[in-house]
């Protein structure tokens, strides 16, 4: 049996632990309180963990995608916070405290963009200007900390919006934004490990002087998945204030460390789009269950239950600490014509 394999099958073993442990937990648990399991696991609860899941899995897809080209963009969260405020501020503008459903889409639509345009100078500080990926990253982070609550003070005299207005949900009360980050998820997944294209995304990772030598530019490559990774985490961000309904500037943001739960969420997705968003799925669920506890009635402090997302992402760290990343991430590449 090969490193490889016998690493897979460690990996299998431990994610059917895991599992079985949390299943045990939830008997556990429903034993304790005297709650049946369907309480808890309600429709209602489905839809809302999937609507709080969508924000990570689209920061997660983005970033695996840089990765995957060797270029380690830690600035996820802050791109976040830069997408969740553009929309509010773009909303605003459009349509003052009233928006219209139009003016939401705009907004959406305006955050990627402008998440987009501020991740092509972080690509050519990192790429060209070969910077430290995560001093730059961290900076990103701090800039949008700082930049997105004193912009709304002058905007709105507040660090946080006033009300505007949240997306429409579909049939069964689903957000539209939930079946766009469905497609986006599968057509990444086909993206990656089924084009040409995806296939020099990896190599670039994993032996850029190969995908060199072959006519392709690696720096190139690695330009375009960082400006996706910027646009997909600013699409994040919009994504989690056209549900709101409204920015808050406060504490960390409404983003909240959703970036950094999003890098861990590709780290246990193993780099695939679709085991990523099963991870940010896991996350969503967990950091709605203080909604779900509230409205069944069982009495447990809201402070601990909001810690759950953050255990969940110290245990996937121990568990798949040892997932292995691509061969060059970090390195600046220069070809040698």
């Amino acid at each position: 049996m090969s490193v490889a394999d016998y690493a897979q099958r460690e990996r299998v073993q431990l994610a059917g632990a895991t599992v079985v442990a949390l299943l045990i937990a939830a008997a556990v648990f429903t034993f304790v309180f005297d709650i049946a399991l369907e309480r808890l696991l309600t429709v209602g609860f489905l839809t809302r963990s999937l609507e709080m899941a969508t924000p990570i899995a689209l920061a997660a897809i983005g970033g695996l995608y840089a990765e995957k080209s060797g270029v380690f963009n830690i600035g996820l969260e802050g791109f976040m916070i830069f997408g969740a405020f553009s929309a509010a501020a773009t909303m605003y503008l459009l349509g003052g405290t009233s928006p219209s459903q139009l003016d939401v889409w705009l907004a959406i639509a305006i955050a990627v963009l402008i998440s987009a345009i501020l991740t092509v100078f972080f690509a050519v500080l990192l790429i060209h200007f070969k910077a430290d990926q995560i001093v730059a990253g961290l900076a990103v982070w701090f800039l949008g900390l700082g930049f997105a609550p004193f912009t709304a003070a002058i905007i709105w005299g507040s660090r946080s919006s006033p009300g505007l207005e949240s997306i429409n949900p579909l049939a069964f009360g689903q957000s539209p934004l939930v079946v766009l980050t469905v497609i986006v998820v599968l057509a990444s997944w086909v993206f990656l490990y089924r084009t040409k294209y995806g296939y020099w995304i990896q190599a670039a990772g994993e032996n850029p002087e190969a995908l060199d030598t072959a006519g392709v530019d690696v720096n190139r490559v690695r330009y375009a998945t960082v400006i996706f990774s910027g646009a997909m985490a600013g699409l994040g961000g919009a994504v989690l204030l056209a549900h709101a309904g409204n920015f808050v500037g406060t504490g960390e943001t409404m983003v909240d460390g959703r970036g950094w739960i999003g890098i861990v969420a590709y780290l246990f997705g193993n780099y695939n789009p679709i085991g990523a968003a099963a991870a940010a799925l896991l996350f969503g669920g967990l950091d709605m269950l203080n909604v779900q506890f509230q409205t069944v009635g069982i009495e447990v402090s809201a402070r601990l239950v909001n810690l759950l997302p953050y255990v969940a992402v110290i245990v996937v760290l121990t568990a798949w600490g040892k997932t292995r990343m691509p061969s060059s991430v970090g390195e600046p590449y220069e070809s040698e014509d």
